[in-house]
C-alpha cells in the first residue's frame, strides 16, 4: 500500500502538469473548432463544421504542404549537418569537447527572437554577406538573401540544429569504443563501422533529434514572419492571425487540429518505419 501511494506520489506532478498545461488546453482548442466566430470576435457556442470545411480549402492545403516541405527541408538538413557535428564533438578531446559544447549551449543563454532578428544584419541588402561578397568582388550587386523562403530555412537550420545535435551527442557518448575496435579487428574499415555499428548505435539519439526538430519547425511562426516577410506564410502564420489579429479562435483552433493530425499521422509513418529507434527490416 505504501509502494503504492508511493509512485502515486511521483506521477502526481507530471500528471498535474500534463493535465492542466496540455490535456485540458487541447481540449479547448478542440471544443473552440466546433464553435462558431461572435459578431466582434470571441465565441458563439453553436456547433459548426463550417471551419474545417474552410481549413480543407485549398489555398490552405498549399501553405499545409509548404509547412510540411519547409520542416522536412529542415529536420533532413539539420541531421546532415548535425550528425558530424555531434560526432566530431563525442571524439573529442575532453578540453576541447567542453569548449565545444559550450559554444553550442551559449545562444540558448540569448532570446529567441534576438537571435532571429540577427540574421536580418546577415542577410540584408547591406548585411554581413552581401557586403563581404561586394568588397572582395565576387558580385556586383546585391544577393536576394532575406524575406524568402532560403531566408526562412536558414533560420529554421540555425535555430534547431542544436536540437539534433545534444541527443546524438549523448548516444555517441555511450558508445563503449571497444565495439569500434573489434568491428575494425574483424576486417572492417572505417566507413563500414561507421555505418554498420555507429549509425545503428546512435538511432534512439537521431529518432529524438528528428522528433524535436519536426515539431516545433512544422508549427513555426517567429522566423518565417521575421525572416520569410509576406512572401513566406506558413501554417503557424496562419494560426497566429487567426488568434491575434482577425481574432476567430474557432477557425485558428481547427487549423491548429489540422496541424496536430499533420504532426501525428508523420510521426506515426516515421514510428512505422521504427522501433524504438532500431529501424525494421
Amino acid at each position: 500500500m505504501k509502494r503504492t501511494l508511493g509512485l502515486w506520489g511521483l506521477l502526481f506532478p507530471a500528471g498535474f502538469w500534463l493535465l492542466f498545461f496540455f490535456i485540458l488546453p487541447l481540449g479547448l482548442i478542440v471544443v473552440y473548432s466546433f464553435a462558431q466566430r461572435g459578431l466582434y470576435g470571441g465565441i458563439d457556442w453553436v456547433f459548426t463544421w463550417e471551419n474545417y470545411t474552410r481549413a480543407i480549402d485549398p489555398l490552405y492545403f498549399i501553405i499545409f504542404w509548404r509547412s510540411l516541405g519547409i520542416a522536412l527541408f529542415t529536420t533532413v538538413f539539420c541531421l546532415l549537418c548535425g550528425y558530424p557535428l555531434a560526432y566530431f564533438i563525442a571524439f573529442a578531446a575532453p578540453r576541447l569537447k567542453n569548449i565545444l559544447l559550450i559554444l553550442l549551449i551559449i545562444p540558448f543563454w540569448t532570446n529567441f527572437l534576438i537571435r532571429t532578428y540577427a540574421w536580418i544584419v546577415i542577410l540584408q541588402d547591406q548585411g554581413v554577406i552581401n557586403a563581404s561578397l561586394l568588397h572582395f568582388g565576387i558580385i556586383r550587386e546585391p544577393l536576394s538573401l532575406l524575406y524568402n523562403t532560403k531566408a526562412v530555412m536558414i533560420g529554421m537550420l540555425y535555430g534547431y540544429l542544436p536540437f539534433m545535435v545534444l541527443p546524438i551527442y549523448a548516444s555517441l557518448e555511450k558508445l563503449h569504443p571497444p565495439l569500434l575496435e573489434a568491428s575494425m579487428d574483424l576486417g572492417a574499415n572505417r566507413l563500414k563501422t561507421f555505418f554498420h555499428i555507429t549509425v545503428p548505435l546512435t538511432l534512439p539519439g537521431i529518432v529524438a533529434g528528428i522528433i524535436l526538430v519536426f515539431v516545433p519547425t512544422i508549427g513555426e511562426f517567429i522566423i518565417p514572419d521575421i525572416l520569410g516577410g509576406a512572401k513566406t506564410i506558413l501554417i503557424g502564420n496562419i494560426v497566429t492571425n487567426q488568434f491575434l489579429t482577425a481574432r476567430d479562435w474557432p477557425f485558428g483552433s481547427a487549423m491548429t487540429m489540422i496541424l496536430v493530425a499533420f504532426v501525428l499521422i508523420g510521426l506515426s509513418i516515421f514510428f512505422r518505419f521504427s522501433n524504438n529507434g532500431e529501424f525494421l527490416g
